[in-house]
């Protein structure tokens, strides 16, 4: 009688795929990480990378409203230098800009005290936040009414106390100052949110330490809010220079209408690039203007980042 032997499995055997399945750089499965990033790649080009490109191609042309564009080098930027127009227009966005920064320390007050609010506090966010969320054509429409001159809102309020009204938006010696009101109410809920998350995000032990140590809230609120918050005021300073930098739509409706004799002491970049590329119909000249904006945005950024070294506590 023969003995059948059987050969012992051995553990160190390699396992056998499936024919047909493939793994690796290249195969099948990178196909699908390349179709689910496409759209947003696609998106990101068709609507952010070829307009940039776009504008850029003819910063450096000679746009008509009818016919071919011609190359005229460095001439658009050489005009902008002794554009009176120009530098008068970037000093009201800078002005413009410098206005809207300081709702950032009364933003940090309001957040402050919405967050000692026992019980209501989600209204009072609420509350603030709802003109961001509404039309900024809407916003310049209402104050728009609150500040004209004849029958406005504000007029009226001043006269109680006998102080004579003004005619806010149309006489150029109020007006930046007076864009710069209506865009510190409509951008405050979102530096509420923001900063209201970041104090949030304080230890509530370090206040109680203080107590103890006998600081009261004025002393709690700059020694330990305003340094453990200083992140979230970096953010908001960074989001804010940008949004006033680019703001539009407020002041075209605000500044739009029948004989303002503020419009052209008022415009700002934008709205100069605005009139240059579509009014005009100078789109060369309208895109140097927007390349320009581009690179003051960029400047501003980054030297925030620069500084923010110096005031932002990370810890």
């Amino acid at each position: 009688m023969t003995s059948v032997t059987t050969k012992p499995a051995r553990a160190t055997e390699p396992v056998r795929r499936p024919a047909g399945r493939r793994t690796g750089v290249g195969q099948p499965s990178g196909w699908w990480a390349a179709a689910f990033v496409a759209p947003a790649v696609i998106g990101l080009a068709a609507l952010y990378l070829w307009p940039f490109l776009s504008t850029m191609i003819k910063s450096f042309q000679d746009v008509p409203a009818f016919g071919p564009a011609t190359f005229v080098g460095l001439d658009n930027y050489a005009n902008l230098v002794g554009d009176e127009d120009f530098w008068k227009a970037f000093g009201n966005s800078a002005l413009y800009t410098a206005i809207i920064l300081l709702g950032i320390p009364l933003a940090i007050v309001l957040a402050a005290l919405i967050e000692q609010v026992g019980r209501g506090r989600a209204v009072y966010r609420v509350l603030f936040f709802l003109p961001v969320v509404t039309l900024p054509v809407a916003i310049g429409m209402v104050w728009r009414f609150i500040y004209n001159g004849d029958f406005g809102l504000l007029n009226s309020v001043l006269s109680w106390f006998g102080v004579p009204g003004q005619f806010w938006v149309a006489d150029p010696r109020f007006t930046i100052y007076a864009f710069g009101v209506a865009g510190i109410w409509m951008g405050l809920g979102i530096n509420l949110i923001i900063l209201g998350a970041g104090l949030q995000a304080i230890p509530k032990e370090l206040y109680e330490a203080s107590a103890l140590d006998g600081a009261g809230r004025v002393r709690q609120f700059r020694h330990i809010t305003v340094p453990l918050l200083s992140p979230s005021i970096f953010f908001v300073t960074i989001l804010n220079v940008i949004a006033a930098l680019q703001m539009f739509d407020l002041i075209f409706v605000m500044l739009r209408g029948v004989n303002n004799t503020a419009l052209a002491d008022s415009k700002t970049i934008v709205y100069l690039f605005y009139e240059k590329a579509f009014v005009q119909f100078d789109q060369g000249y309208g895109a140097a203007i927007a390349i320009v904006l581009l690179m003051v945005i960029m400047i501003a950024t980054a030297l925030q980042f620069r500084l923010q070294r110096s005031w932002v506590f990370y810890g």
